[in-house]
């Protein structure tokens, strides 16, 4: 098989199994198996789906379509880094099992007035800025891969929450938004940076610290 068609299927794959908890099929797998045994399997086809990207990604030609913007990662990293680091360190309503958040005075706290999806924007930030800094077929393949799924995924964690979740969802969207800065700009919401502190952004510092040091060792390419 071509390997640059090898890396579409690969793709295809890894995007499908992330979009199945939105579709009925997770509740019928998860009735038939068990929670606990789905989630297990989720995580494991997910990683092998990922593996066999990352493998036919290494193996596909590289084919220029335009020139790179090779410093554009260095410079959109730290942001895309700190809003993952805040978004995994924070509790926030769209994550699994965390819905009781909502229940709360006030739900949108620390980077949730910024966006209610920093993970998932701290991951399109990732892989737009790696499309564009690349300018090469198989790039585009695979980060436009991780940067459609993240979009896509926004819309559709906030369909099933707004489905499952009811008016305290409707309030919750209400004071904040997807985009980053909107609910701020709109007046819905305010920004204030003691919620937030210092010490999650500079876990994200420091990774991107430790990117810059080692990502030609890592990944065999200079960051920069």
């Amino acid at each position: 098989m071509d390997p640059t068609t090898q890396l579409a299927l690969a793709t295809a794959a890894f995007i499908a199994t992330h979009f199945v908890p939105s579709t009925p099929l997770r509740a019928n797998l998860a009735g038939r198996i068990g929670e606990r045994a789905y989630l297990g399997l989720y995580v494991v086809v997910a990683l092998a789906t990922l593996g066999w990207m990352i493998y036919a990604y290494n193996r596909a030609p590289i084919e220029p379509l335009w020139p790179g913007l090779r410093v554009l990662p260095a410079v959109l990293m730290p942001f895309s880094l700190i809003l993952l680091a805040c978004g995994v360190l924070s509790r926030n309503p769209t994550a699994v099992g965390q819905e009781k958040a909502l229940k709360s005075e006030e739900a949108a706290r620390g980077i949730l007035r910024v966006t209610r999806h920093p993970v998932m924007w701290g991951i399109m930030l990732w892989a737009g800025a790696h499309v564009l800094a690349r300018g090469d077929l198989k790039s585009v393949v695979f980060f436009g891969g991780f940067l459609a799924l993240a979009a896509l995924g926004t819309l559709l964690i906030d369909a099933r929450k707004a489905r499952g979740l009811g008016e305290d969802w409707t309030r919750y969207a209400g004071a904040t938004s997807s985009v980053p800065l909107v609910a701020i700009a709109q007046g819905r919401n305010t920004f204030r940076a003691g919620e937030i502190g210092l010490v999650k952004p500079a876990f994200g510092l420091i990774l991107y610290g430790g990117l810059l040091l080692f990502h030609a060792w890592l990944f065999g390419a200079q960051p920069y």
